[in-house]
């Protein structure tokens, strides 16, 4: 059962207030220290921002989609690593859990998610299996009672500091469809697990993203997500397609932030005796930016409740994910070209931030060009039903 309106709106009223007098203040030091401080880390906790999608009866908030999407736009609208940090619990790391686990996997997992003392992620890309999921190397030996597990994942979010991994790997060595394969839970421990040293990225500082090497890797086989071979690919589907909406709503809060640092900026700085914003080609920026945050936040709201509905909206999760990254790359574009020098100089905005971490979101879950390939096939196909129906 999800939250109630009065309810949701305290909520999203609460999580408002964090960012604009926590998050937001704090970001520079997240920044400094590539981390959450664990202060900050506890407040989220507390809040219980990380079990937003986890359901009720687990601890969590059990937000509908559209009610995660309103949220993620709020707290997007401070530095990216404070929704990373608990974002696999909003997202990748629990979804497959709450949809397809066991009973015995939900009770043993999602109210410690819930209350942030278990941080997930889920592993799926491979250094020779990124946007071609299907032809990861990562494998999956039953031996009696366990399943052995050997492979290398690369650029897993949160894979430094999780302590649950859902694992997607290979159980049958002859398939070479998605049937082959499965996903599996494994906890921070387990002997054969191990997890990088954070990579050193181009933005993001504060959300530790690393490899994870897995080498004889024993499993029980009560660890096979829903106790059932073969699954993984659907799981890990289910995830990816409610987070491609989820992440369109990041993009958005991120894209808000910029434009009102724009407008800020434009009305606060004054050149040729006027100020900048009184300028049509500056004021150009700023209206095509306003345009693509509204044009994003209404497609992801209504593709929210068609999800909610019931739907089939897999196609426009994609279309959700691919114009809300590229709307926002767009704004960040324009934001440091209405500051200037001051958005190019990180001493002087927090516009060179904010464009660096938005430059990631053409990339995971899915590139622009993946989603590109699955849009404009799924309207082929549904063309080509409708002329065989007219037929």
């Amino acid at each position: 059962m999800q939250p109630s309106r009065s309810e949701f709106d305290h909520l999203l009223a609460n999580l408002r207030s964090w960012v604009k007098t926590v998050a937001i203040p704090n970001e520079a030091r997240v920044a400094e220290t590539d981390e959450v401080p664990e202060d900050l880390v506890q407040q989220m906790r507390s809040q219980g921002f990380f079990g937003w999608i986890i359901p009720r009866e687990f601890g969590g908030a059990g937000l509908s989609m559209e009610q995660l999407a309103l949220a993620d736009m709020e707290i997007a609208q401070s530095s990216t690593a404070f929704r990373a940090r608990f974002g696999t619990n909003t997202g990748i790391g629990v979804e497959g859990l709450v949809q397809d686990g066991t009973d015995a996997q939900k009770a043993r997992y999602l109210p410690r998610l819930a209350t942030g003392e278990l941080t997930s992620c889920m592993a799926i890309t491979e250094p020779d299996a990124g946007s071609d999921a299907i032809a990861m190397s990562t494998t999956a030996v039953r031996d009696g009672d366990s399943y052995v597990l050997n492979g290398t994942k690369v650029f897993i979010t949160n894979a430094p500091i999780a302590d649950l991994f859902t694992v997607i790997a290979r159980t049958d060595q002859a398939e070479r469809g998605a049937k082959a394969l499965s996903a599996f839970l494994v906890e921070r421990g387990t002997p054969g697990l191990s997890a990088g040293a954070p990579y050193r990225k181009m933005g993001q500082e504060g959300s530790p993203v690393s490899e994870v090497y897995l080498k004889d890797c024993r499993v029980p086989v009560e660890n096979l997500l829903g106790g059932v071979e073969g699954k993984g690919f659907e799981t890990m589907m289910k995830a990816l397609n409610k987070q491609r909406i989820n992440l369109a709503a990041l993009c958005t809060g991120s894209a808000i932030r910029m434009l009102d640092e724009m407008v800020g900026h434009a009305l606060a700085r004054r050149q040729f005796g006027r100020r900048i914003g009184d300028f049509q080609l500056v004021q150009a920026l700023i209206a095509d930016s306003q345009t693509d945050v509204h044009t994003a936040r209404a497609l992801i709201l209504e593709t929210a409740r068609r999800w909610d509905a019931g739907e089939n909206v897999i196609m426009e999760a994609s279309i959700c994910k691919y114009h809300a990254s590229e709307a926002c790359g767009r704004v960040a574009d324009r934001a440091v070209q209405v500051f200037g020098g001051s958005g190019y100089v990180a001493d002087y905005s927090c516009i060179e931030r904010l464009y660096r971490d938005a430059r990631l979101f053409r990339l995971y879950e899915g590139t622009s060009q993946i989603h590109q390939i699955n849009i404009a096939k799924r309207t082929l196909k549904k063309a080509e039903a409708l002329a065989a129906q007219e037929a």
